[in-house]
């Protein structure tokens, strides 16, 4: 589909409504990866959760889902980085840039979903049914931090419809504007926060779920580092100041 989407036919009404459907069937298929992704960690309502499968000796659960994890995490990482996607666009329309992204990353994850090992040893377990009950409304609200904040900084143009619909306008991406709404008043990453926070908050932590917690929560430390390099190349001394006052996922506002 990508070799029909081609810059050469931006006059071209076909190829931007098959963009615009490309870019809809990739947003279709992140939507559905998130959804599963909740009950895939919470334990709920999925087939196949972080803690359910075949039994396999540990060090093959442990050597399976590093691998998949890491994989997540390169594949996440260098088609974000700039230098990538200058040579990236080269062979995928810039409308369609973004969803490409968003659909490789979706397809990583149902991978990582489906081929995920079970380690089920019980690290820690809260036996107290209201105790545990709060500690799962706190993962859900983490998931809710995640799913508002993309819509404050501009879910749309995250998950690359905006730029498609843009391209069936014939209309150019607004130049981006930096801005720190809600919850970016109080840290700068209130996305990771939220996943941070849905991954670790588990009344029953089996040596599997602490594991990809712990790898997830690295990950994303080192993709803070890499994010902000960007974010300070993007918009310079407003992001210096932006981040010398806001703190990075604690949420305590630093002195002015």
């Amino acid at each position: 589909m990508t070799q029909v989407i081609s810059e050469d036919a931006k006059s071209n009404p076909i190829a931007r409504s098959i963009a615009l459907l490309y870019g809809l069937v990739a947003y279709l298929i992140f939507f559905v990866t998130f959804l599963y992704a909740v009950g895939f960690v919470s334990g709920l309502l999925v087939p196949k959760t972080i803690d359910t499968g075949s039994d396999v000796p540990m060090t093959e659960a442990l050597i399976v889902n590093i691998l998949l994890m890491s994989l997540f995490a390169v594949q996440h990482s260098v088609m974000a980085r700039k230098q990538f996607k200058q040579w990236w666009t080269r062979l995928v329309p810039k409308s369609i840039e973004r969803s490409t992204y968003v659909l490789f990353s979706s397809l990583v994850l149902v991978l990582l979903f489906w081929q995920w090992r079970p380690i089920p040893t019980v690290v820690w377990q809260i036996n107290d049914p209201q105790i545990a009950m709060t500690i799962t409304g706190l993962s859900f609200v983490g998931w809710l931090v995640v799913l508002t904040s993309t819509f404050l900084i501009n879910h749309f143009e995250l998950f690359g419809l905006h730029q498609v619909a843009n391209n069936l306008a014939g209309r150019p991406m607004p130049a981006p504007r930096f801005r720190t709404p809600l919850y970016y008043q109080f840290v700068r990453h209130p996305l990771y926060l939220g996943f941070i926070i849905a991954f670790w908050a588990a009344p029953t932590m089996t040596i599997g779920h602490l594991l990809f917690a712990a790898v997830t929560t690295a990950y994303i430390i080192v993709g803070i580092l890499l994010e902000e390099r960007d974010l300070i190349d993007l918009f310079g001394d407003d992001y210096r100041r932006y981040k010398d006052r806001v703190s990075m996922l604690v949420p305590w506002r630093k002195s002015a």
